[in-house]
């Protein structure tokens, strides 16, 4: 086991839902735009809200995380809430989409370094189909000076322009912002914070 993966089961074993059971607000909004049981990929998804939450709007959900243990959690939500999610314990470093097969892909707060986020950023792009939609909320560098979650790390913390860069060629964009938010996501996510919105849909 990784030691990526050994800190997440960690997190994950405790208590609770560590960024509790309500979908990320920002992919609530843009799910909207999805098709109807649109075919959707959650990297990094960990305990399975997002996924979840998908799946209870009738969307066909994969989630893909290298914590076994919020696999476990997120597939007992999905149970919890009658509804049937398909999850697969994977490095994204090394682990592939497959070639325009996906509606839509979501990255919430899924924090990579800077060593592989743009390849996996682009094979997760080239994953979708044409037209298909990205969603990607991440915290900006901004977010070291504050206390509401994410990597103490600046190398996996996103700035736009960073992902103008990860996705060009692949995605036309259609929202790549950063600015000041509110978090109330479990115990993980509490407070003010500055985070980077990014949305684009395959070329």
């Amino acid at each position: 086991m990784s030691e990526v993966a050994a800190f997440w089961d960690a997190r994950f074993a405790e208590p609770g839902y560590k960024y509790g059971i309500e979908p990320n607000a920002f992919l609530r909004v843009q799910a909207a735009q999805f098709a109807p049981a649109a075919k959707v990929l959650l990297p990094g998804d960990g305990e399975g809200r997002n996924g979840v939450w998908l799946a209870c709007q009738g969307h066909e959900v994969t989630a893909v995380d290298l914590s076994a243990v919020g696999l476990q959690k997120a597939r007992a939500m999905a149970e919890q809430s009658g509804v049937a999610i398909t999850t697969l314990e994977a490095d994204l470093a090394d682990w592939s989409p497959g070639h325009a097969q996906w509606d839509a892909v979501c990255l919430v707060f899924t924090h990579l370094p800077g060593s592989i986020r743009r390849s996996v950023h682009r094979k997760l792009a080239q994953g979708l189909r044409p037209g298909g939609r990205l969603v990607l909320e991440a915290f900006h560098p901004a977010q070291l000076t504050l206390r509401s979650g994410g990597p103490k790390d600046l190398d996996m913390l996103y700035t736009p322009a960073m992902l103008d860069a990860d996705f060009a060629g692949l995605l036309r964009c259609e929202l790549s912002w950063h600015g000041d938010t509110v978090l109330d996501e479990g115990p993980g996510h509490q407070g003010a914070a500055h985070v980077t919105r990014w949305v684009g849909s395959r070329i």
